[in-house]
């Protein structure tokens, strides 16, 4: 097993949690993590993510686990098409009755999904900041692209719109249909502060 040389740590502000991850970043991405959280559903997150040189992502191995249940998601991007396998052990619904089926049934819908995002991993929100190289542009730049958001506890995987706007050499607003941020970063584009969900 290859020995990673830099490690990140989170805390949570919104419920009981945090994120750990060692990661080597200096040839695209690779990286293994783990994370928990404690409400509203008590749960633990281990998961590998890869990127190649361009930090376009090309693999994510993540499992989710709680009382009674665990779930998997192994998600490969190969020949610029993702493919989406899952497994289920135990019964995920006695704890989220409606949380719906692991995966994505037409992964032909990520085609054009250059970025995986794991639900409140501070640790993807960089994937696309690098991929863009958003750092490096002026105050006013904006993207929007589409990402494979991999819903937690549940694991099912949507193709999802986000737009990225370039506040300033440390700052980016993040924006989805749902919500709007403005997340500090690092030199190195890992997340430093996301309002409302995680500090390091």
């Amino acid at each position: 097993m290859t020995v990673l040389p830099l490690a990140l740590v989170w805390q949570r502000t919104d419920t009981i949690g945090g994120e750990f991850v060692l990661l080597d970043d200096r040839d695209g991405l690779t990286a293994q993590g783990l994370s928990f959280t404690a409400a509203p559903v008590k749960y633990s997150v281990r998961y590998e993510l890869a990127t190649d040189p361009a930090w376009v992502s090309t693999h994510l191995d993540l499992t989710t686990e709680g009382e009674g249940w665990r779930r998997s998601v192994r998600m490969d991007r190969t020949g610029g098409r993702w493919r989406v396998t899952t497994s289920e052990s135990g019964n995920l619904n006695t704890a989220v009755p409606a949380a719906p089926l692991a995966g994505i049934e037409d992964p032909d819908r990520l085609a054009e999904a250059y970025d995986v995002a794991v639900y409140d991993s501070p640790l993807t929100c960089t994937l696309p900041i690098r991929r863009l190289n958003l750092l490096a542009q002026t105050p006013g730049t904006a993207h929007t692209i589409l990402s494979a958001w991999v819903v937690l506890p549940s694991l099912a995987v949507l193709p999802v719109e986000n737009s990225y706007t370039v506040l300033d050499e440390r700052s980016i607003r993040f924006t989805s249909a749902t919500s709007r941020a403005d997340v500090t970063v690092d030199g190195s584009g890992f997340v430093t502060n996301y309002p409302g969900m995680a500090t390091r």
